[in-house]
């Protein structure tokens, strides 16, 4: 299964309605958390996210309102007698905050701590690029393996069925045929998860060609705050979409000034090219878009 389920989409200060950052993809057997703000365990409960789903645990900064829930979901874990190790990804530079949240959650978990402080892989078909905000920042990029699509046709024709189906994945070529010869090209499903930032490189590396980009939308286009603390506008987020072809844009981490968020997904809308564009709530839960049959 992918999903994306949102659980917060407030940014500095959270309101009524809106709780601060947090967000669960569901990726096949893995499940990342991002940005765990204040109440994401909560949260949780409410978006019917168990703590065992959670593998990976994934800061882009070390703003309260991306990890100050951290505490508060290990705790959880530990409650739950989660078995399988978790992994907690976030910049370098924020190691002795990570650690004093760390220190205060409960303990009983198998959790693995692994700074980054450059660009490049950090997991299997997980990696990160820079971003441009008032302190070290880094984005996120979900890439599944390259990949075939068998053809039925193919198979027929070539007599192939049942096991031997199975057979040809696995050893590439069964009695002369090549798997080549009954597939074509699986396009890659991709996701990317980009916050506080202003526009840069990172963010356009990040997002280029992606399925779904979740993208910061904290200010209107024309909000001066956006470039005085470096943070997306929304027509910012949307022409990000479209400079990098993306297939869905999921617009979050909205200021309190928008109680109706309307006029942010109008901007982002105006700006986005072919991207469909979404202004995200609270309990959100998201599809992954359909793969494409072939290239």
């Amino acid at each position: 299964m992918r999903e994306f389920v949102v659980l917060g989409t407030a940014s500095q200060v959270p309101t009524r309605t809106r709780n601060h950052n947090g967000y669960v993809l569901h990726w096949d057997g893995e499940g990342l958390l991002f940005d765990p703000g204040e109440g994401t365990q909560r949260q949780m409960i409410q978006a019917g996210v168990s703590a065992s789903q959670i593998t990976r645990i994934c800061i882009t900064h070390v703003h309260g309102d991306h990890c100050f829930g951290l505490p508060g979901v290990l705790s959880r874990m530990a409650l739950d007698r989660v078995e399988h190790p978790i992994h907690l990804h976030y910049p370098a530079s924020g190691e002795d905050m990570i650690r004093a949240l760390v220190a205060v959650a409960s303990p009983g978990i198998d959790l693995r701590l692994h700074p980054h402080g450059g660009a490049g892989p950090i997991a299997a078909g997980v990696e990160v690029r820079p971003l441009l905000h008032r302190i070290e920042t880094y984005g996120y990029r979900v890439v599944e393996p390259e990949g075939r699509s068998l053809l039925p046709e193919r198979l027929a024709a070539a007599g192939i069925s049942g096991s031997d189906i199975s057979l040809l994945q696995r050893d590439g070529s069964l009695g002369g045929v090549r798997l080549e010869d009954v597939s074509v090209p699986r396009p890659a499903q991709s996701f990317a998860f980009v916050m506080d930032t202003a526009p840069c490189d990172g963010a356009e590396e990040l997002a280029e060609g992606v399925d779904l980009l979740v993208a910061e939308s904290t200010f209107s286009d024309d909000d001066d705050l956006a470039a005085q603390y470096r943070h997306l506008t929304a027509g910012q987020a949307g022409a990000l979409a479209a400079t990098a072809e993306a297939g869905m844009l999921i617009l979050t981490h909205f200021s309190s000034r928008y109680p109706d968020v309307g006029l942010l997904a109008e901007q982002a809308g105006a700006r986005s090219g072919a991207a469909a564009v979404m202004a995200a709530n609270d309990l959100d839960r998201v599809p992954f878009p359909k793969r494409q049959r072939w290239l």
